[in-house]
């Protein structure tokens, strides 16, 4: 796994609609942009080698150094996968979708849900949105959120864009009813 670098973004929300948030809403995201394994390799029929190779040590990089830098006990999580032009939906796809991967980081967040994600490919700087749920209940609304990602000069065509986020509560100031309510 070649990794060109690692992006870490930490954001506080202080204030939502006029009131102050308390305690302060913390999301992190941390992001590897790695060399495509299958790049400039045309139509790799069978991921699994590349997928043996990388997935494992992607999530165990990610998963601590997402932890770290959200500072607080995780309640919500999220994952991502933006493949460079050069590349398929399918190579992301393959890395972040395996045991292999999210493993790591339900057991650093003592979680037991299936990790919600995003894929696409797309240039240099792309932005993309990381959904979040409840690292224990899914179901739970006010955990349903999303985190807003950039990496300026990433992924290029022959790299991949590795994200994990984490959240240490629900939206800010939400007051929806629970889902149970409606059933």
């Amino acid at each position: 796994m070649n990794v060109r670098k690692i992006a870490t973004i930490v954001e506080e929300i202080l204030l939502e609609g006029g009131r102050p948030v308390a305690p302060v809403a913390r999301v992190a995201v941390v992001a590897a942009v790695i060399e495509n394994p299958w790049a400039d390799k045309g139509f790799v029929e069978d991921l699994s080698p590349g997928i043996d190779e990388n997935a494992s040590d992607l999530g165990a990089l990610l998963a601590p150094r997402v932890i770290e830098a959200l500072g607080a006990t995780a309640e919500a999580y999220g994952k991502a996968a933006i493949v460079g032009l050069g590349g398929e939906i399918e190579h992301g796809s393959g890395l972040i979708h395996t045991l292999k991967f999210g493993d790591h980081f339900r057991k650093a967040a003592n979680a037991t849900t299936l990790l919600p994600a995003v894929e696409k490919r797309g240039p240099a700087g792309i932005v993309f949105d990381i959904p979040l749920k409840h690292i224990t209940d899914a179901t739970i609304r006010s955990h349903h959120q999303t985190v807003e990602v950039r990496i300026p000069d990433a992924p290029h065509a022959n790299e991949i864009v590795i994200a994990l986020a984490a959240a240490a509560q629900g939206r800010p100031q939400q007051r929806l009813a629970a889902l149970s309510t409606e059933q």
